[in-house]
């Protein structure tokens, strides 16, 4: 029989973006597990306003550029799985973690790249790998990309084409799960106001160029993206496979 409840895996579920993704998931009536890095108490705070909604959840901690860590990471969730919710899946797993190493071309550092990599791809690569047997059949996979894998901005040449990389990886996903019922799409942000993006909005009259390029006049809000995600995560978007959407107001059109 088909569990009542859903639980949705998400990582850096403890602040920004993530954080809005797994409390909206909650309020759309769906279990979470939050995953974080470093900060426990952000992320048990996200627990308890998960919990108040009627919902349950947990934390566990991960660096998800730690591939060598997802063995012990996954023996973790499946403890959690059983005790918790007396099951051996999960159904949403979303991965969002994400770092920010912003430089020009000429400049990028191969250490910079390489973080960029273990954050943003290889890790998102081996963690989805490493989840498919906690998976449930019918779940759903949703990946972050950025609007800047679409248009190109100075100083992201790194961050874009690796984003670009995991649109490719995600139509794969799509292409070799689908036996299993289970869903792969994407999730493109413009530029969003989170402590991701805190320094980019240090500069001086960033915030009104960006407006200017938004069709819809403002930057976003975490509130503009976690709707996104839980509707790919409702039975209503199960017939959405393989599909990059942007949630950006239009920028660059």
């Amino acid at each position: 029989m088909e569990p009542t409840n859903k639980i949705a895996l998400v990582t850096g579920g403890s602040r920004g973006l993530g954080k809005n993704m797994a409390l909206t998931l909650a309020q759309k009536g769906n279990d979470v597990i939050i995953v974080y890095r470093t900060n426990e108490n952000e992320a048990n705070e996200v627990v308890s306003e998960i919990e108040k909604l009627g919902r349950a959840a947990a934390a566990v901690q991960l660096d998800v550029a730690d591939t060598k860590a997802f063995k012990g990471f996954f023996e973790t969730i499946s403890s959690l799985l059983k005790e918790k919710w007396g099951r051996d899946t999960f159904d949403f797993l979303i991965n969002n973690a994400g770092i920010d190493r912003s430089s020009s071309f000429a400049d990028t550092t191969e250490e910079d790249f390489d973080e960029l990599v273990n954050v943003h791809f290889k890790g998102v690569y081996f963690l989805t790998q490493k989840a498919l047997p906690f998976l449930a059949d019918g779940g759903r996979i949703v990946n972050l990309s950025s609007g800047l894998a679409r248009f190109a901005t100075p100083g992201y040449a790194a961050y874009g084409s690796i984003k670009g990389a995991i649109e490719v990886f995600t139509r794969y996903l799509a292409k070799e799960l689908g036996h299993r019922g289970i869903t792969a799409n994407v999730v493109a942000p413009g530029i969003i106001r989170t402590d991701f993006t805190k320094r980019a909005f240090s500069h001086e009259g960033l915030e009104a160029y960006m407006n200017s390029l938004t069709a819809l006049g403002r930057v976003g809000e975490p509130e503009d993206i976690g709707g996104v995600v839980a509707f790919l995560c409702s039975k209503e978007a199960g017939w959405i496979n393989a599909q990059r959407i942007e949630a950006s107001g239009g920028m660059n059109l």
